[in-house]
C-alpha cells in the first residue's frame, strides 16, 4: 500500500511543507534545523507515499543494524497528516518493518513525539507499535509542563526570588547576546556535571538566524553583565525551555524567578503548553529531584517522554 523513500537532498522541499502542515509535526523536524549536524549521523529519514501523494515522515538515523528515531532530536516518531486513519498507520509499520528487514535493519528505537506537541490527536503510531511491532518502552522520561490557561499556584519562595532580583536593580529582556549567555550556561553545566551544552554557541547562533521566529533568548542583567537566561524553542501550541542556567551569583539573585515571571505571566499567555523539559538521565532511571523541584515550584507537572524498541 505505502512505497516508502529514503529522504535525499531532492526531497528537501517536500519535506518542509509537509512538516509544515503536518498535525505533530514542530520546527525541529525542519531540515534546516535537522541538518545543522548533519556530519555526526548517518540519516535514514523515510518519506511514505499512496499513488504519488505523501501520507507520512519518518525522522531517522541508522548506527549499525539498528535504526533509531533521529537522535539529534529531543523527541520523534511518525509525522502525519490529519487524513492519515489508525488501520492505514498499522499497515504502514508493517509495510516498514519489511522494508528495514530487507535493508539489513534488525532492531529499531522509536520516539514518540509527547502528546502536548500535536495539533491535533497524533497517536496511531502508539497503537500500530504495540499491535504490529510487539514494542518494548526502554527508556520513560519525565518533563515538566504548565497548562498556561489553568496554572498551578506557584511556591511561595518563586515570589520571593522575584523581590530580591528588582530589588538589586536586575532588569529582564528577551536579548541576542548569545555569547554572554552561553558563557553563563557553559561555565555552570562544566562546574556542576561536569559537561556542555548539546549545541556550540555558532550552532545555537547558526539555528537562531534560521528559526528567528521560534529560537528566543531571554537574559537577567544588569549593565553589561548577565547573571542567567533561558533560551525557548517556540511552536505552535508549545513553549519549551530549551536551556536555564544562571551563574552562582544569578542564583543568589534568583534571577530565574524573575525571568520566567515575564515568560508564564506576562508574554506568552497565548499558548497552551509550558514544558520546562525533562529532568531525568540515564534513560529515565535516574530523576533529578532538586531539578524538578525548581519546575514543580513554578507548577509544572508531569508529562512523559517514551522510547520503544522493537527487534525484526
Amino acid at each position: 500500500m505505502f512505497e516508502i523513500r529514503r529522504y535525499s537532498e531532492d526531497y528537501k522541499n517536500v519535506w518542509n511543507e509537509f512538516v509544515k502542515h503536518s498535525k505533530n509535526g514542530t520546527f525541529l523536524f525542519d531540515r534546516n534545523y535537522m541538518d545543522y549536524h548533519s556530519d555526526r549521523f548517518c540519516d535514514y529519514s523515510l518519506l511514505f507515499y499512496t499513488e504519488n501523494t505523501l501520507r507520512a515522515l519518518f525522522p531517522a538515523n541508522v548506527n549499525g543494524d539498528t535504526l533509531y528515531s533521529h537522535q539529534g532530536l529531543t523527541y520523534g516518531g511518525l509525522i502525519t497528516d490529519d487524513n492519515i486513519s489508525a488501520a492505514e498507520t498499522v499497515t504502514l509499520f508493517h509495510e516498514l518493518n519489511d522494508y528495514l528487514h530487507t535493508n539489513s535493519i534488525k532492531k529499531v528505537q522509536y520516539k514518540c513525539i509527547p502528546w502536548i506537541y500535536h495539533k491535533h490527536p497524533a497517536e496511531e503510531d502508539l497503537y500500530a507499535i504495540f499491535r504490529e511491532c510487539n514494542a518494548k518502552l526502554i527508556a520513560r522520561d519525565i518533563s515538566s509542563t504548565i497548562v498556561m490557561s489553568d496554572k498551578i499556584k506557584w511556591h511561595r519562595d518563586r515570589k520571593y526570588g522575584i523581590n530580591k532580583t528588582a530589588n538589586n536593580g536586575i532588569t529582564v529582556e528577551r536579548s541576542d547576546d548569545f555569547p554572554k549567555f552561553w558563557d553563563v550556561l557553559n561555565n555552570n553545566l562544566s562546574n556542576k556535571y561536569g559537561v556542555k551544552p548539546v549545541h556550540t554557541i555558532d550552532e545555537i547562533e547558526l539555528l537562531k538566524s534560521r528559526f528567528p521566529d521560534n529560537i528566543i533568548l531571554y537574559v537577567a542583567r544588569k549593565g553589561d553583565v548577565v547573571y542567567g537566561g533561558t533560551i525557548l524553542y517556540i511552536t505552535d501550541k508549545v513553549v519549551h525551555a530549551q536551556y536555564i542556567s544562571a551563574s552562582p551569583e544569578g542564583k543568589h539573585l534568583r534571577v530565574i524567578d524573575a525571568i520566567y515571571n515575564i515568560i508564564l505571566n506576562h508574554d506568552f499567555l497565548d499558548y497552551q503548553y509550558f514544558d520546562f523539559g525533562k529532568s531525568t538521565e540515564e534513560h529515565g532511571n535516574y530523576l533529578n529531584e532538586s531539578l524538578i523541584y525548581q519546575k514543580e515550584g513554578f507548577g509544572g507537572r508531569g508529562v512523559c517522554y517514551d522510547t520503544y524498541e522493537w527487534e525484526l
